[in-house]
């Protein structure tokens, strides 16, 4: 029964709210309820009235009717301190499974100051912000993330206790728009190169993406994964397969890197390697099975890299289809 009556509830207020990234506070949707504090201020006003009957005092009646007064009066200042105020979605973030994701919302109100109003996305933590008359205000809202892909800020809620805490005026906004969840990174255990096994003398090696690998001498700041571990064992010399392509030093990140490996957790090892090769400076490329980005570098490109990663298979949660990835893309 409390259930079907949530349900319903959500449903009224979704149709009274509809999704949107711009959101305008207005009579008809803003909520208001009183507090618990307003629940006695209105139950001590009652019994005042009835002492004020049962004895006929008219300084009761005057102090009754004064304490109602301002009651309705700060119900009307609590209601409009919400109206007329303009949300609106300015960027919905971007960050690894596990972190919080922020989104940030613009609150500006054209022609009232309001006071005192509380951000909040559903967590007990609340920020509360004034906006001034013809002023913005800047609020960022941490979602927590468990897994990649899309992620939507389900409700924001916006209320206000302003002036007294008898009442609480509240609305929500549904935003439209969805933040990216990358991968967790997660480094990978030693990977295995075309050649490693049998006759390692060569010095050019070839793999499906007809790139060659030279095998030289271990240098600092080269990662761990592409030692020839087997040579090492054998010769005590330590060596690394160095990825070639086309483009001289590019190196390619490519999902068929771990071949048997469960495809979240070779999209977590994926991720990894993309910091690691922003670490070390290193241009790169990124293969998945119908994406390819050309090998780059730079701030723009790990981003890119990533929000493939974090995408990957997902289903573009405005249209209902998947994303469109089989296009080769370029830097």
């Amino acid at each position: 029964m409390v259930r079907a009556f949530q349900n319903h509830w959500r449903r009224w207020v979704n149709r009274r709210i509809p999704q949107s990234d711009s959101q305008r506070l207005v009579q008809r949707n803003i909520f208001i309820l009183p507090t618990g504090a307003g629940v006695v201020f209105a139950f001590l006003l009652f019994i005042m009235l009835l002492t004020g009957i049962n004895y006929q005092n008219s300084l009761i009646y005057l102090l009754t009717f004064l304490l109602g007064a301002l009651f309705v009066a700060a119900m009307h200042q609590t209601h409009n301190n919400l109206v007329g105020l303009e949300l609106t979605l300015i960027r919905a973030g971007e960050g690894f499974a596990g972190e919080n994701i922020p989104f940030t919302v613009r609150a500006n109100s054209a022609n009232r100051d309001a006071a005192a109003i509380a951000f909040s996305n559903g967590s007990a933590s609340l920020e509360y912000r004034d906006v001034s008359a013809g002023e913005s205000v800047d609020v960022v809202v941490h979602v927590n993330s468990t897994s990649r892909g899309y992620l939507g800020l389900e409700r924001l809620r916006i209320g206000t206790r302003f002036p007294f805490g008898l009442l609480e005026a509240w609305s929500w906004m549904r935003p439209a728009a969805h933040g990216v969840v990358y991968p967790r990174p997660i480094m990978p255990p030693a990977i295995g190169f075309p050649g490693d096994q049998g006759d390692e003398s060569s010095a050019s090696l070839v793999d499906e993406g007809h790139d060659h690998a030279d095998v030289r001498p271990w240098r600092m700041g080269d990662l761990t994964q592409r030692v020839l571990w087997k040579r090492f064992a054998r010769t005590g010399e330590m060596v690394i397969a160095d990825w070639q392509g086309e483009q001289g030093s590019t190196q390619w990140i490519d999902y068929a890197m771990f071949p048997g490996v469960d495809q979240e957790l070779r999209l977590s090892y994926l991720a990894a390697l993309v910091l690691e090769r922003v670490r070390l400076g290193q241009v790169y490329g990124l293969r998945l099975p119908g994406v390819v980005i050309d090998p780059d570098e730079g701030a723009y490109h790990q981003a890119r890299c990533l929000r493939a990663l974090a995408v990957f298979g997902k289903d573009a949660p405005d249209s209902g289809k998947p994303p469109q990835t089989n296009d080769r893309e370029t830097a």
